[in-house]
Formats: C-alpha cells, structure tokens, sequence
C-alpha cells in the first residue's frame, strides 16, 4: 500500500511537472554543425535567420527572453540564433553557444551584425527626423504632406551593388500595394539628379527618388550601411528598420493590416 502511494505520488509529481513547461521544438539544425566553418554557419544564418521578424525569443535555457535582451545576448559575442522546429506558425530563436573550435570570423561577423540589428530595434517607436524632401520629378514631400500614411523609405545609392540588386523585388511590392492610397515609397539616394536620369533609364525603380541625399542619410539618419529600409507607420513613428527586401516585404504585410 505505501510502495503504491508513493509510486503514485511520484507520478503526480512527474506529470505536474511536465505539464506546468511550455515546451518548444527542437533546432532546425545541429548547432555544433553548422558551426563546422564560416560558409556553413553564413548560409544557414543569412538564409533563416531573420532577427527583425517577430519572434518568441529564448535564452540557452530556453527560457523566454525579450526581443531587446535577446539582440543584446548577441551583441556579446558569445552565442548565435538558431530557429527551433514549429507548427503553429510562430517562430522560435533559442541562442546556443558558439564553440571554442569554431571560426572566428563567426563571433565577429554575429557581433557586427547583432550590433546593428540591435540599434535599428531600438529606433522603432521613435518619431522618424523632419523632413522635406523634393523627388526627380519635382514633387515635395514633408513629414505634414504624408501625414496619416504608411511611408516605406528605401536609402541607396547607384553604386551599391545589394540595392540595385533588390529593384526587382521593391519594384514588386510597389506593383502589389498599388491600390493602397495610404502606402508612400520614397527612396533616398546619394547621387546627383544627372546621375540618376541616365542610371534610372536603364534600371527603373518605382519609388519616387529623391536626390543629394547623402548628407540626410549619414548625419540624420546615422546609417553605416545600404540598402536600410524604414518603414514609418500613420502615426509618423518608425515602425521597422530592415536591411534587405525581403523582411521589408514581411513588415510591410503586418504594418499594411493594422
């Protein structure tokens, strides 16, 4: 009778447990493996790593973390993201050590670029700067112009191989939010207007281009890199900072329903 007590007690205790845990899926990879080399690691991260998305984020002990300690984890130089297995359409970034053995340039690339997705994080929220802008084909736009749209601004400039590279991409997104009357594109380039009539008639990109922007950009906008995308909501506050098309277009989708 005790010994039945006590196995029953045990199993209780067991099942208690087990059903008090949020339990998550298991990584999509090994993560000691695809730490094998750099090249490895690189087309795994760059391919399903995509740290502006939403997504449950957790610590090595899988336990839940915010978005903004997650990123700052990563800043550390210690751990990298991978992506837990799922099926109800969340996803879930759980950070794992990076091994002793692995390639240096992992640690100082997963650095580099946790510093500056985590910068961009920490714009959202915040009132995108004044401005007062005048595209190629004369038309001004300021902050009281575009007032109660959604303004997708996309910085570049001519000879950036990454931002010319996504034009069809953009051009795409433009195509598929014609109808919405409350969706802006902008697009800041660096260049003269000479310059971008003769590059613009061979490569066109449906954004209204505004030129001689390199000084808005590097001293207002602090940007170190290009493409960046912003994505500015009704309320005139910086909704999503992005690198590449197709987070914008993962952004854009959410911010475009609210």
């Amino acid at each position: 009778m005790k010994k039945t007590f006590v196995t029953i007690c045990i199993s209780f205790i067991i099942f208690s447990s087990c059903t008090s845990q949020t339990k998550y899926g298991k990584p999509e990879v090994d993560p000691s493996a695809v730490q094998k080399t750099f090249l490895q690691w690189w087309n795994y991260h760059y391919k399903n790593i995509m740290l502006t998305r939403d997504f449950v984020a957790l610590d090595e002990n899988s336990k839940p973390i915010s978005k903004d300690e997650f990123l700052n984890q990563l800043t550390q130089g210690y751990t990298i993201p991978i992506r837990l297995v799922s099926n109800d359409g969340l996803y879930y970034y759980k950070l794992f050590k990076i091994k002793s053995t692995s390639d240096s340039s992992i640690k100082a690339t997963m650095v580099a670029a946790a510093v500056e997705e985590y910068e961009h994080y920490k714009m959202e929220g915040q009132l995108f700067p004044p401005f007062h802008f005048t595209d190629l084909n004369g038309n001004v736009l300021t902050n009281e112009s575009l007032k109660g749209k959604i303004i997708v601004i996309k910085c570049w400039y001519i000879h950036c191989a990454a931002c010319v590279k996504e034009f069809p991409a953009v051009n795409k997104m433009v195509l598929d939010h014609k109808d919405r009357k409350d969706i802006v594109f902008v697009s800041l380039a660096e260049d003269t207007p000479e310059q971008l009539n003769v590059f613009l008639a061979r490569k066109p990109l449906m954004y209204a281009v505004v030129p001689n922007m390199k000084i808005y950009m590097n001293s207002i906008l602090h940007l170190n890199s290009f493409p960046t995308h912003f994505i500015i909501n009704k309320q005139g506050k910086i909704a999503k900072v992005l690198m590449d098309s197709e987070g914008l277009e993962v952004a854009l989708s959410k911010e475009s329903k609210l």
